[in-house]
């Protein structure tokens, strides 16, 4: 165990991510039936399995906790609002993917957030596949560290990649938007790489796999982005919407309104005024 890489509150949180893939990961390897919560929004008993699981630890470790999650978010929105009106407010999706999940591609993830005062400060996505965990921590002490199956812990920094010839973006599998093929070639970017769940897009920046990600429909929820933004924002990266600006994590409207961008530090104000010229 690395002694830079510890946080007691981060390490709670990702405790409870593992177990929560675990569980995740026994249902992905055996059969399970699929579920439609609306047109486009499958569902199984891994994302209520989890998001219960989830939602019941974080409640034994932070006793009164404010906790938004996909699979249980209040009915009533003046309860959403009280909910999120909270000064520190836990953001979950237990299956971020689940259309990849339920396709058996592998590019899928247990999502756990905690932003205080609007502002996202702690994220931990895990892969349940692959085993990696990814986990950010803001504040005094900036915390950035992937996690391998096996426990060795390693720092996480953004790439410092400048030129567009070697930059990677992340496209969506499965919702592709009209804006990636014209923002693109006016970026001079030439590599896109398709891949399922916003948590991973986001993990791929992260992990200097890739240097951009910009989601432009409006399908995106709070619960989506805020471990993630967390995780980035600590690598190095930055995270606004499509117009640069930061999302709102105390807004009544769980869906996010006006798209993503996800970028290495260098890309980001290229980034950003490349979507309002092709827009």
């Amino acid at each position: 165990m690395h002694g830079e890489f510890k946080d007691s509150e981060l390490e709670s949180v990702l405790e409870i991510a593992r177990e929560a893939a675990q569980l995740i990961r026994e249902v992905y390897v055996t059969p399970f039936s699929v579920e439609m919560k609306g047109p486009n929004d499958p569902v199984t008993r891994a994302d209520r399995e989890g998001n219960e699981l989830i939602c019941r630890r974080l409640e034994e470790r932070f006793p009164g906790a404010a906790i938004l999650a996909e699979e249980s978010v209040p009915e009533n929105p003046e309860d959403i609002a009280k909910l999120l009106g909270n000064e520190r407010v836990f953001f979950v999706d237990p299956v971020d993917g689940t259309r990849e999940f339920t396709d058996k591609i592998p590019e899928f993830a247990v999502m756990i957030g905690l932003a205080v005062r609007g502002r996202p400060v702690l994220g931990v996505v895990v892969m349940p596949e692959q085993g990696d965990a990814l986990c950010g921590k803001l504040g005094e002490q900036t915390i950035a560290f992937r996690e391998s199956a096996s426990g060795e812990r390693t720092p996480l920094r953004v790439s410092d990649v400048v030129d567009p010839a070697a930059a990677k973006m992340m496209v969506s599998r499965s919702h592709r938007p009209k804006l990636i093929d014209p923002l693109a070639a006016h970026l001079g970017i030439t590599q896109q790489v398709p891949c399922g769940s916003v948590g991973v897009k986001v993990s791929r920046v992260v992990t200097a796999d890739a240097e951009i990600y910009v989601h432009a429909g409006k399908g995106a929820k709070l619960w989506d982005t805020c471990a993630p933004e967390a995780i980035l924002v600590a690598a190095g990266g930055r995270f606004t919407d499509l117009d640069g600006q930061l999302i709102d994590y105390t807004t009544t409207d769980i869906a996010i309104p006006n798209g993503l961008v996800a970028t290495n530090a260098v890309f980001f104000d290229r980034v950003v005024k490349a979507i309002a010229a092709v827009r």
